[in-house]
């Protein structure tokens, strides 16, 4: 049953209620126009319960818009839904097309650092998300009393004589709640061995990010990357507030997780108007994404910390590389990855988080 307005419904109360169930919900195509959006194609997603969120076909189905009773919690570049025909890929050029938004994904093949690795010269991140998705099939239906709405589409990475990875991607909600999942599946179908890098790029912002919000995860350790990031490392959690010239400071953290290797990382504002509370989390699975990085920028207008489960840290492919840490993909090999994200509403589900964070960190 969905949960509405503070009341469950069956299928067939709320169906003799509306005219369709796109009065309450559900996930649509949109294309937008203007500019360096000009025909760029979207779903929206609405939820019914405040949720609502924008996946881009043209950037892998990668999430660049996120809010909740029109809050936002992901983090907006002023590039936006640029056209990915932008694409710059040498050095930093990737850089002026990063959305920020609430996912955006890193690989397949590399990810991190610019490097030069076997005599490749490798950009910023990886080319995913601003490679788009094909095949894809937006929809909706019931399953008894739950109203499921999804995104389906495959993302090829190919080069003759190089890799050929296939992401099969889903992205799926349900009508009154306030998550939605990402299930990727990755395939090598190529006809050789190849490097496999996969960093998910979630970009927590205002309000979520405030002065005095933190970040909240079972961490048992957390190590700074570099020199910027041993600065005032002992509040890695705690955010400032907006500052000018602000240098960014990534942390990697040891996961606590359950038996079954799932664990949670979040950013929490107890501080809202009003004595209210809010922010967002994420569960993963540390089987299929061992490392996690926290990006924590605390600059003006750059104002954004970084959630980053992945299967590599950031310092670029050659550094995974030489530390004997790069993975790959056989012939035929499949991994799988799993996403689910839950946007905090109230005091209450943030004293629940923070209740689930400390049973896993003992």
């Amino acid at each position: 049953m969905a949960l509405l307005y503070g009341k469950k419904y069956t299928k067939q109360e709320l169906l003799d209620r509306v005219g369709d169930i796109s009065q309450i919900g559900g996930a649509r195509q949109i294309k937008l126009a203007g500019g360096t959006h000009e025909g760029v194609e979207a779903v929206e997603f609405r939820t019914g319960s405040g949720l609502c969120f924008l996946a881009v076909p043209g950037r892998g189905l990668d999430i660049t818009l996120a809010e909740h009773n029109g809050r936002p919690f992901a983090w907006r570049s002023a590039a936006g839904e640029v056209t990915p025909a932008l694409f710059e890929e040498p050095g930093i050029g990737w850089l002026r097309n990063f959305p920020g938004g609430l996912v955006t994904t890193c690989g397949l093949t590399y990810a991190g650092a610019t490097c030069e690795d076997n005599g490749e010269k490798l950009g910023l991140h990886g080319r995913f998300s601003n490679t788009a998705a094909s095949n894809v099939w937006v929809d909706g239906e019931w399953d008894g009393d739950e109203y499921r709405m999804w995104a389906i589409g495959k993302v090829r990475e190919l080069r003759l004589f190089g890799e050929n990875l296939l992401l099969q991607r889903k992205i799926s909600a349900t009508l009154g709640e306030n998550s939605f999942t990402i299930e990727d599946i990755v395939t090598n179908e190529g006809a050789r061995r190849v490097p496999h890098m996969i960093l998910y790029h979630i970009n927590g912002g205002w309000p979520a990010v405030e002065a005095g919000s933190f970040f909240v995860a079972p961490t048992r350790s957390a190590t700074p990357r570099d020199a910027d990031a041993e600065v005032d490392k002992e509040h890695y959690y705690l955010n400032d507030p907006p500052t000018a010239g602000f240098k960014e400071r990534c942390y990697y953290h040891d996961m606590a997780a359950d038996k079954d290797g799932f664990t949670y990382a979040g950013l929490v504002n107890k501080n809202m108007p009003g004595g209210e509370q809010f922010g967002f989390c994420v569960k993963y699975n540390v089987n299929e994404l061992p490392t996690f990085t926290q990006w924590k920028m605390n600059g003006t207008r750059e104002y954004v910390v970084g959630l980053e489960p992945a299967n590599c840290r950031v310092e670029g492919r050659a550094k995974e590389r030489e530390r004997g840490t790069l993975q790959f993909l056989k012939v035929g090999e499949t991994r799988r990855y799993g996403l689910e994200v839950t946007v905090l509403t109230n005091a209450e589900e943030v004293g629940q988080f923070e209740e689930l964070v400390r049973s896993l960190a003992g």
